[in-house]
């Protein structure tokens, strides 16, 4: 194990190694090695990936610091490292991120093999890879922020990747400044965190109790606070940084605008990887965030809020992607409000939340992943985006179909699928932690969960097909295999991963016990009957016999509610007023009148005056010449007497 564990820089190496070969020598002319090379790469990443992850939780899951290299001191104490630390969480995340980005790999063949840049393609989607491992695998927060940063390099790239559509710029520039203005308070609560504990190294941070800094001043610039109170603030800093990059709202909007890019791109985004990133933050400094005062409410009440949101939103929208998107967005919600759910008490300690959140990333990231690569199996026999353009794929797509339906019984939670058991745990914490609000918003969005998924669902298979396709509609072995072979962990990941998320994810240096646990026997059946529901109303909507699907994706003729809804509560049409107009307008509007009228000003001031000098020297060279070589000769006379006068005391 120990010799394994000291070969685990191939982790980082294996996608590193294919995006500079592809980068440097094949993405531009041999575009097919490019994918043969990174799928190929890919898959020895997940084998090794699978292997190290299996045998460490065989060998007990206690945390390993696999290599640890200092490259960077800041102090005597405070000092930068790469390395990998193994431990239950990065475990589990190199895992999921290895084996989707396999999935997507033999995906991207078939969906890209048209595609003159496809090779770059390759390229990018391995870098996006190494930088995400690399986030997982950190063992402090110094190198979680530089791959931090990468990840949103890599997927500004990714999102942008057809760069000659405007729509793409947009919303690949979009997340990039959305992002990055989370990530500067991220980089503030760093800083400021690292001040006080005088260490990166999340093993050391995470060992803190609040009650070391009691009584403890901290002098930050003008003015002094308690340390603990500094403490709190970077902690809800950080959050911030993890706020934006999953998506919570209202930095939101990113997400689903980030679908301009190939859908490859949308799966291995929104499944396993960059949203869930976020999440991951919080869960890996979770012993921190349990200690700082309400910092957890605030993460379980954004949270709740972004499920509800982005669930009412869905059940609307037309564009398959969107649908998805949002479904996504709903989900980090669930994910964000587990954690948040987590108390640490005097007298009781609720921490299912924090195994129920990472067992819902691991089941979210293979059900999720093969919805958006069914969605682009689906786009690319119809060429559209839109719902009004599928209808009656059932025949013609028998595999994906059956695919589709489980996939869509995962998320809505109906056992014995994956998505039951973890969104059951998340509910149950919920209760437990004592929310019923919360508790009541979270079984409302598995109905609404249910309710959007299986529109999607009867929309695209049932019915009669609603457009004439150029070509004929059949099913690509490439794009059909993954999805099929995804299908394995979306039905077996649940009840067979169930126990190992109980023994082995929990938080550090915080001890499972329980005390006065309300009966939570009610909510298995419960939950069940809120999806069942949901599914239902859905047929009732789109696939009976009664049912008008023109009508029902009509929206046009709606009322005025329906088209605030539909219409993502003009959120992006705020962004951009806000954004295009107030910020950058505003700045562009006091940058050209700086230009123009202070700056231009002063240039043109200067300019006549060194002109007005230049007229006054030329005159004086032309016509006063005696003038000054007498002034000259006077000069040197007096220096002359001046130097040969006798000075007192000499």
């Amino acid at each position: 194990m120990n010799n394994l564990i000291s070969h685990s820089y191939l982790i980082l190496l294996l996608p590193l190694l294919s995006f500079i070969i592809n980068g440097l020598f094949l993405c531009f002319r041999h575009r097919k090695m490019a994918a043969i090379l990174s799928t190929s790469l890919s898959f020895l990443g997940a084998v090794f990936a699978t292997i190290i992850s299996v045998n460490f939780f065989i060998s007990g899951a206690k945390p390993i610091l696999a290599f640890n290299y200092e490259f960077l001191p800041f102090t005597g104490t405070l000092v930068a490292t790469i390395g990998c630390l193994l431990d239950s969480l990065s475990a589990m995340m190199i895992l999921t991120v290895s084996l989707i980005s396999f999935a997507v790999h033999i995906y991207s063949i078939g969906y890209m093999e048209s595609d003159q840049a496809s090779g770059r393609f390759f390229a990018l989607l391995s870098l996006f890879v190494f930088s995400m491992l690399g986030l997982v695998i950190a063992p402090n927060i110094f190198q979680t922020f530089i791959f931090w940063e990468l990840v949103g390099v890599s997927s500004y790239l990714l999102i942008g990747f057809w760069y000659d559509r405007p729509s793409a710029v947009s919303a690949s520039k979009q997340a990039f400044i959305l992002t990055r203005f989370a990530d500067s308070f991220f980089l503030l609560g760093i800083i400021l965190l690292s001040y006080i504990t005088k260490s990166f190294v999340f093993l050391d941070i995470n060992a803190l109790r609040l009650e070391n800094f009691a009584g403890q001043m901290i002098s930050l610039g003008i003015i002094e606070i308690p340390t603990s109170d500094a403490l709190i603030f970077s902690i809800l800093l950080i959050f911030i940084g993890g706020w934006g990059k999953s998506a919570m709202f209202p930095l939101h909007i990113w997400l689903p605008n980030a679908m301009e890019g190939p859908t490859p791109v949308s799966s291995i985004i929104h499944s396993a990887t960059m949203v869930v990133a976020g999440v991951y933050l919080v869960a890996r400094l979770f012993p921190l965030f349990a200690i700082s005062g309400n910092v957890l409410e605030i993460v379980m009440i954004v949270g709740a809020f972004t499920m509800v949101f982005a669930a009412v939103i869905a059940c609307t929208q037309k564009d398959i992607k969107r649908i998805l998107a949002y479904s996504t967005l709903s989900q980090l919600g669930y994910m964000m409000l587990a954690l948040g759910s987590a108390r640490v008490g005097d007298s009781s300690i609720h921490i299912l939340g924090y195994s129920a959140a990472t067992f819902h990333i691991f089941t979210h990231a293979f059900f999720k992943c093969m919805l958006f690569l069914i969605a682009g199996a689906l786009i690319h026999q119809v060429h559209s985006n839109d719902l009004n353009a599928m209808g009656g794929l059932r025949k013609k797509m028998p595999w994906t179909y059956a695919a589709s339906l489980i996939a869509c019984l995962a998320i809505a939670g109906i056992p014995p699928f994956s998505g039951f058991y973890s969104k059951d745990e998340i509910l149950i914490s919920t209760y437990q932690a004592g929310h019923p609000i919360i508790f009541a918003c979270a079984l409302f969005t598995s109905f609404l969960t249910a309710f959007y998924m299986f529109r999607l669902f009867f929309l695209a298979f049932h019915g009669k097909m609603r457009s004439i396709p150029k070509h004929p509609v059949h099913e690509s072995l490439l794009m059909t295999l993954p999805i099929l072979l995804l299908v394995i962990p979306t039905i077996f990941a649940g009840f067979s991963f169930k126990n190992i998320f109980h023994h082995f994810f929990t938080p550090e240096n915080i001890t499972a016990i329980s005390h006065n646990i309300p009966d939570v026997s009610f909510i298995p059946p419960l939950a069940i009957t809120f999806s069942v529901l949901g599914i239902l109303l859905s047929f009732l909507f789109y696939a009976s016999k009664k049912s008008n699907p023109a009508k029902a994706l009509d929206s046009d003729n709606r009322n005025a509610f329906y088209k605030i809804i539909y219409h993502k509560f003009y959120f992006d049409e705020i962004y951009y007023a806000f954004v295009r107009q107030f910020i950058l307008g505003g700045l562009a509007s006091f940058a050209r009148f700086f230009e123009e009228k202070i700056f231009g000003t002063l240039v043109t001031f200067a300019t006549t005056l060194i002109q007005k000098m230049g007229v006054l020297v030329r005159k004086a060279h032309a016509e006063s010449l005696p003038f000054y070589i007498a002034i000259m000769i006077i000069g040197l006379l007096f220096w002359y007497f001046a130097s040969n006068l006798p000075l007192q005391g000499a």
